[in-house]
């Protein structure tokens, strides 16, 4: 039987694991066809680079222009969005992350600067980092940004500026908060959801992020993963876990994700898919996020929230090693000083 991880292990683990689990599913991410994944990539174990074209993708469907100079965030992307066949993330490197998962390195440098979270400090950062081109090379720019941005562009103030939203992609960004104050769980719950309603605002949304706050956090004090899921099932404190799993583990991955719950993006199928894989693979960080890519969809985001929970469960050390070297841009978790000793957070 392997070690239990520690407190510190665990923090680090889930913060690597949203990374590693992103990085894994980005080049097959919004394959909506796994025939067409499995012959453009076979069987993803490791990091690879986006193959052209992309088959599934809607691209061309997706546009944005902006009111603004203060709305520009596209930059020299701006001329593959209406095009087909492209890529969501194709100049993204084997073991790059997406746009999500990078605007949580910004939040994770401004708790760093800030000893805490501090909303304001990171708007700053988040508007340079979107406004500023060279600043990333994603071409994809999910809905929220295009929401917030052009709100922004009209004046907005930017703590209003989001939309309201029913994507995962939220829950990514919320992960590093309650990581950050994982030994104060009020505050952590509070700095999280007030982060979260900074892109996806509306009661969907808050749900959800309540569900992974508190779930986070039990695991992270030393609660077994699966054991608390399996809490969460039976109490029924949400509409998102008012599903089967217990019985559904014994199905095949494909068609509990697929066939009973969705594989896109929208809050309602993708977290309990999270859960779904999670409560089925809780000891197997490599297996679980294997099986989450090749599953197509929203993968990448699916895949950052589980590789938390996983990396929660059994620490930096539960994902294999070749995965921790090879992520281009590992979390910025050096310089910062978690739980008590991080300063206060007072929501609005």
């Amino acid at each position: 039987m392997k070690p239990k991880a520690d407190r510190a292990s665990k923090c680090s683990g889930a913060l690597w694991g949203l990374y590693i689990g992103d990085a894994l599913a980005m080049p097959v991410h919004w394959y909506y066809n796994r025939i067409a994944l499995r012959e453009d990539y076979g069987r993803v174990s490791d990091y690879l680079t986006p193959k052209h074209p992309h088959p599934d993708s809607i691209l061309f469907r997706s546009s944005y222009t902006p009111a603004n100079a203060r709305g520009e965030i596209l930059h020299d992307q701006a001329r593959y969005w209406g095009k087909p066949g492209i890529h969501y993330h194709q100049f993204l490197q084997a073991g790059e992350n997406t746009l999500n998962v990078k605007l949580c390195s910004v939040l994770l440098q401004s708790l760093a600067a800030s000893g805490g979270y501090d909303p304001d400090d990171y708007l700053r950062r988040y508007i340079e980092f979107m406004t500023t081109p060279g600043r990333h090379r994603d071409t994809y720019v999910e809905e929220c940004h295009r929401a917030f941005f052009a709100n922004y562009a009209r004046g907005v103030p930017p703590r209003k500026c989001g939309a309201e939203e029913k994507h995962i992609g939220g829950l990514v960004m919320m992960i590093p908060l309650i990581v950050f104050y994982h030994d104060r769980p009020e505050t952590a719950r509070a700095a999280a959801l007030e982060h979260l309603a900074l892109t996806h605002p509306g009661p969907r949304m808050a749900d959800a992020g309540r569900l992974l706050a508190d779930l986070l956090l039990e695991v992270v004090s030393g609660q077994s993963l699966p054991a608390t899921i399996r809490r969460m099932l039976r109490g029924q404190k949400s509409v998102l876990v008012g599903h089967p799993l217990e019985k559904w583990v014994s199905e095949p991955d494909d068609r509990v994700v697929g066939s009973r719950l969705s594989t896109a993006c929208y809050v309602e199928h993708s977290l309990p898919a999270v859960l779904y894989l999670a409560f089925k693979y809780p000891g197997d960080p490599e297996t679980a996020l294997v099986v989450n890519t090749r599953l197509g969809g929203d993968n990448v985001h699916r895949g950052g929230v589980l590789g938390a929970l996983l990396g929660a469960e059994n620490g930096r050390e539960g994902f294999p090693r070749r995965w921790v070297e090879g992520l281009l841009e590992p979390p910025p978790v050096a310089a910062l000083k978690f739980g008590e000793s991080a300063l206060p957070f007072h929501p609005r």
